[in-house]
């Protein structure tokens, strides 16, 4: 009885740190999953019609700065309850 009640007190303690770390690691993954996917088709498009490969980079870079903005709110909503 008495080991059941401290294994429980044990993974109550350490279960949100391991959920804050897989979701921030997850979350990182994603959004470079992401990044990768998004320069990939810049660079077909460009390739493709090079003449508006200036407003596509620009677009690109727009997108991407996006994309990481989320990423950052995530991982310290992450550490948030890692660290709570």
């Amino acid at each position: 009885m008495l080991l059941a009640i401290i294994l429980q007190s044990a993974v109550a303690s350490v279960l949100p740190k391991v959920a804050g770390a897989l979701g921030a690691a997850v979350i990182a993954f994603a959004a470079a999953f992401g990044i990768g996917k998004l320069a990939r088709y810049v660079m077909e498009a460009s390739a493709r019609q090079p003449e508006i490969a200036g407003g596509l980079r620009t677009t690109a870079i727009i997108v991407g700065a996006l994309i990481e903005g989320v990423c950052l709110f995530a991982v310290i909503v992450c550490l948030l309850a890692l660290f709570r």
